[in-house]
């Protein structure tokens, strides 16, 4: 039997118009931007195109769906430059491509004004005859793709039908979220998809909404009593192989066969940090590789915290993205 080899990513597909601003303004006020530039966002596609920019051979396909306009031609070019699968990118002329104004204030912290468009759009039958060669099946975010998140008689919703499907298939299945604090759909929408998971990459703003655990002690530094047992939570919910909660300081892994670790990230001062956009995503891509290559979890992690460090260092989700020689260096000098 030929072995599985590739990563599918699908959901959210969008563009970032990145601005970096002097200060977040008052409201009601004026702030100056002092850099633009466009991206493309959102889980699948700063995944695949980091991964791309890694170097590492394996197969990259893309699943979403964009609008026929301006930016959906900016993102198939994105993904053609990057040698991208993207024959299941549809085009839709009822909805504009997904759009992010994503503002970065000079302490790299971002914030997003979202358009959904025509992720609202994205639906099972978009999701039919995959490549069945491939390995891993990687969707995001949950809580941003309507139609994936209306109930499912069945299944409890339709992403957690589209995960058992993709599992029933042969994939090995990974989920994103996406954080928006104070949302009450956390649970309802998260709990019937954790069953049909192999590996869950969430952050500690996601794993506090999910669990109800206060995730930062008063003083800011991460509780990691409190992460620890949001992953147990989690993992006594369903998922299969590896679950991972991450922050700037570090992160969290556990899987359901072996005792937890927290694994420290590397430490940037503030102006070294150029913007954080889409260093979460960056995180999950080279997690997702190590898991696709059986790495072990602290080497996966920490490949994971090498790649989101990458990320930092750039404005945009995926410009900081260095080859998987680059970055296996980075860990050899500073193991």
């Amino acid at each position: 039997m030929m072995e599985r080899k590739g990563i599918i990513a699908a959901g959210n597909m969008l563009v970032d118009h990145v601005h970096q601003i002097v200060q977040w303004p008052e409201r009601g006020w004026l702030a100056e931007i002092v850099h633009s530039e466009r991206s493309t966002g959102g889980a699948p596609l700063n995944v695949l195109l980091t991964l791309a920019k890694m170097r590492t051979g394996l197969p990259l396909q893309a699943v979403g769906l964009v609008g026929e306009d301006n930016d959906g031609d900016y993102i198939m070019a994105m993904l053609e430059q990057y040698h991208v699968n993207r024959q299941h990118v549809q085009r839709t002329t009822f909805a504009p491509t997904s759009m992010s104004q994503v503002m970065t204030d000079p302490d790299g912290q971002r914030t997003f004004f979202h358009s959904p468009g025509a992720n609202r759009l994205l639906d099972l039958p978009a999701f039919d005859r995959l490549d069945s060669t491939m390995k891993i099946f990687h969707l995001g975010y949950l809580l941003l793709l309507d139609s994936l998140d209306m109930p499912d008689d069945e299944f409890g919703t339709r992403s957690a039908r589209l995960l058992a499907q993709m599992q029933a298939l042969g994939f090995e299945t990974s989920l994103d979220l996406v954080s928006r604090k104070g949302d009450p759909r956390y649970r309802p929408l998260v709990n019937p998809a954790l069953k049909y998971l192999d590996y869950l990459v969430i952050n500690e703003l996601e794993a506090g909404e999910f669990s109800g655990l206060e995730i930062r002690h008063a003083s800011g530094e991460p509780h990691v009593e409190n992460i620890a047992q949001a992953a147990q939570q989690l993992l006594a919910a369903g998922v299969r192989q590896r679950v991972v909660i991450h922050c700037p300081e570090g992160a969290w892994g556990q899987t359901p066969l072996e005792a937890g670790g927290w694994i420290p990230s590397w430490h940037l001062s503030t102006s070294e940090i150029v913007g954080s956009v889409g260093a979460g995503d960056a995180f999950c891509a080279g997690f997702l590789y190590g898991c696709h290559e059986r790495w072990s979890l602290t080497d996966s992690v920490r490949l994971a915290h090498v790649c989101a460090r990458a990320s930092l260092l750039a404005a945009n989700a995926i410009d900081g993205a260095k080859t998987l020689d680059e970055l296996k260096t980075f860990l050899a000098g500073n193991a």
